[in-house]
């Protein structure tokens, strides 16, 4: 296997930090499981993110969650929970222009990115009824249907492969790998790949995906955990 390159030093010291992080890791990935399972939604303030009590309907709540997945690439975790923060209010109802507007200097890309919410708030309501969770459950055996629904919709603007295994995840489904830019620099220092490039193919983010999760095998870190073990070696936190 090529994940075989990095020394055992390596691979001793990522398991050391794995034992480190592991209880903070696992209390991460509940709370995706409880976001899915539970009436609470995720805000954002004193610069770190908390799940709290939301009183609103399941599918609202998904759909939150789709919207900051939708924020979220190309940028930072942070700027897309400060997006949502400031636009909560006009997901399901608002136009495009009022994001903007409350978008304007707090957001990278304050015009784009509210069409697409629109877009896709529109498909799902018109060819699902908004009934978000009711297609995600319908879909949940077959993990590549489930993924490629959201990757490969044309009523979905924004989400490409790895914007909707970041989504699946967020909300608790497990065993998809989020390959950005981190992720696949950690890969590469591993030896997992040859080189971090972006895979444009669903193909080629398969194979690598298939890479990372033989070894996270090798290495006896479970791939969902494995991920977040690799981003918070990256920016010092662990976050969704």
């Amino acid at each position: 296997m090529e994940s075989l390159k990095a020394s055992s030093t390596a691979i001793k010291n990522l398991k050391k930090e794995y034992l480190l992080k592991k209880e903070r890791i696992g209390q991460r990935l509940k709370d995706f499981d409880d976001f899915y399972n539970k009436h609470c939604s995720w805000f954002f303030g004193n610069n770190a993110m908390e799940l709290r009590k939301a009183d609103k309907p399941d599918d609202e709540r998904l759909f939150e969650e789709l919207c900051f997945c939708i924020l979220t690439a190309n940028t930072s975790a942070e700027m897309g929970m400060r997006a949502i923060d400031a636009i909560r209010g006009l997901l399901v109802n608002g136009s495009a222009e009022q994001m903007s507007k409350k978008l304007d200097g707090i957001y990278r890309f304050n015009n784009l990115r509210p069409a697409y919410i629109v877009h896709t708030r529109n498909y799902l309501q018109t060819e699902l009824n908004f009934r978000l969770k009711e297609k995600i459950e319908s879909l949940r055996n077959d993990a590549e249907a489930l993924r490629d629904f959201f990757a490969f919709n044309e009523g979905i603007k924004g989400l490409a492969y790895k914007e909707a295994s970041h989504f699946l995840r967020n909300i608790g489904i497990k065993g998809y790998a989020i390959l950005d830019k981190h992720i696949l620099n950690s890969l590469l220092e591993f030896g997992v790949i040859q080189e971090p490039k972006r895979p444009s193919t669903r193909a080629k983010y398969r194979e690598i995906e298939h890479k990372m999760r033989l070894f996270s095998n090798e290495i006896e870190i479970p791939m969902d955990e494995l991920d977040l073990l690799f981003w918070s070696r990256r920016n010092g936190k662990i976050l969704k």
